[in-house]
């Protein structure tokens, strides 16, 4: 790195996929409650992380949490049998305006944004994609591939690239059409300098084994397909190596002052994968025999039916993940990078794998401010049994109050609100520790406050099991007209890049040189 700036006017900027805009409940919603906008609060003056706002109908492709309050207000805390026709009727309805709102007029989507965002995340990118993906490749792309409107695929074929297409040029004219994300933080540094610099990515390098339930290693001949032609879940440690340090060596040269990047978690902590048989965990190293989609219980799950992914492919998956961080640290090292323990952090309070064994508490003022919030003190009111866990939200019959999850958000991959507090504050405190001035604390009543999800839960949780039956298309005999589940297609979103796989459409390579 070279930097010989006196004082850097951008503070922090970012490079990242879903986790570091600040994805939640499906969709990308409020950029505002991501870590990055948490941190960013903290220096003085505040409000100066330029973000782009996604909304619009409650976000792209779909707002579960949104979704389901909607659902709750017109049928309660239950759905019928008798009301599962016009409550998929009113679904259906929804996503549709939804989807005719991203797809039907581009136009709408310029913004009068000349400078780069602060924080150039975008989901379902790979490290590759930092380099790779343009506006303009986002647009022809999307231009090749004509939208589908059917009751089989009501999600918004192209979000991944309509939001990349915000992100990276929200102009969209012509003059920084073939900017990548490297490029955008080019400009800042080259318009006043940057202080610290999150690079963080390599979920998506491995997320959709868990998405689709498949595992398949990537191949060296198919690394060049754009995003969409993708069809491996696994990259090769190798071959994400081969990646990671491209990434390094083109952002090292930028000229930042500070460099933060991160570890990434096991993907088979979170809940999008419901781990099966979990009495027998304990004894089996904290792995279950089958992970199946979370939507599927226990005494439901036929393997012989239902996709899974086996224990032992579970085991190899962390082991890939084990040589993904080991290669990021390395990196990291050579390049004079900090490294932020997300890893190490996120399985400590893994729930489940734990067997409730929580190894790191809490921070004290995170709890604190639990406390003082009439909505979540509940969470802290016997210490012995602190509710916030990396479970699937779960409501209390009684009370209406979470009874278990609240870290992840309901798409069972990304962090809720609070979630993303929690990586705000391990980010801040490795900051802080090598020379980062922050002019004050993590505001975690606002965090708080604002998690909705946990604070005024819709009333259709407190029947989880028949609502995730209801959205995963369950008893399909009774209204196989609405075509492929909704849960499923949400899952694809992050199995393929963008959900949707064009096998029609002749297959597209893209150039990955310097």
């Amino acid at each position: 790195m070279f930097w010989n700036k006196k004082k850097a006017e951008h503070k922090l900027v970012c490079i990242g996929d879903s986790i570091t805009q600040g994805f939640q409940n499906g969709g990308i919603y409020r950029t505002e409650l991501s870590y990055p906008a948490f941190l960013a609060d903290c220096f003085e003056p505040p409000g100066n992380f330029r973000i782009p706002r996604f909304s619009a109908q409650a976000g792209i492709p779909l707002n579960l949490e949104v979704l389901i309050r909607g659902l709750s207000d017109i049928y309660g805390n239950h759905l019928n049998w008798q009301q599962y026709l016009p409550a998929a009727l009113h679904l259906y309805s929804t996503i549709r305006r939804i989807k005719h709102y991203w797809e039907e007029n581009p136009e709408k989507l310029r913004r009068k944004q000349n400078c780069p965002y602060h924080n150039q995340s975008v989901w379902g990118f790979t490290i590759k994609d930092a380099w790779v993906m343009t506006e303009k490749k986002c647009r022809d792309y999307i231009e090749n591939n004509r939208t589908s409107y059917s009751i089989f695929d009501i999600l918004p074929d192209h979000a991944m690239y309509i939001t990349a297409r915000c992100v990276l040029n929200p102009t969209l004219g012509k003059t920084h059409q073939d900017y990548n994300m490297i490029d955008n933080v080019k400009r800042l540094e080259e318009n006043g300098g940057i202080e610290n610099l999150i690079v963080y990515m390599g979920h998506n390098n491995i997320i959709g084994a868990i998405t689709s339930l498949k595992f398949k290693y990537s191949e060296e001949y198919r690394l060049n397909k754009l995003p969409a032609k993708r069809d491996y879940t696994v990259y090769r440690p190798e071959h994400f190596e081969k990646d990671y340090r491209r990434l390094a060596e083109k952002v090292s040269k930028i000229g930042v002052q500070r460099i933060f990047t991160a570890t990434i978690p096991y993907v088979t902590i979170p809940p999008a994968a419901r781990g099966v048989n979990a009495d027998l965990s304990r004894e089996r190293g904290g792995y279950f025999d089958y992970y199946t989609h979370f939507w599927i219980w226990d005494e439901d799950f036929d393997p012989e039916v239902h996709p899974h992914l086996t224990r032992e492919q579970a085991i190899e998956m962390d082991q890939v993940v084990d040589e993904y961080n080991k290669i990021i640290r390395d990196v990291a090292s050579e390049y004079g990078w900090i490294v932020v323990p997300v890893h190490h952090y996120v399985n400590s309070i893994a729930y489940r794998r734990k067997n409730a064994n929580i190894s790191i508490p809490f921070p004290k003022g995170f709890t604190n401010a639990l406390k003082r919030n009439p909505d979540t003190r509940h969470f802290v009111d016997n210490p012995d049994q602190f509710r916030l866990s990396t479970e699937y939200l779960q409501l209390d019959q009684e009370t209406g109050d979470v009874r278990r999850g609240g870290i992840f958000s309901l798409d069972g991959i990304h962090p809720s609100t609070i979630g993303y507090g929690l990586m705000a504050n391990l980010f801040y405190k490795t900051m802080k520790k090598h020379g980062v001035h922050f002019a004050k604390p993590l505001d975690w009543d606002y965090i708080i406050a604002n998690d909705t999800l946990v604070t005024d839960p819709p009333y259709l949780l407190l029947d989880l099991r028949d609502l995730l039956h209801f959205l995963s298309m369950g008893h399909r005999e009774k209204f196989t007209e609405l075509g492929t589940n909704l849960l499923m297609q949400i899952m694809e979103l992050f199995s393929y890049r963008n959900g949707r796989q064009q096998s029609s459409q002749p297959s597209q390579t893209v150039d990955t040189g310097s």
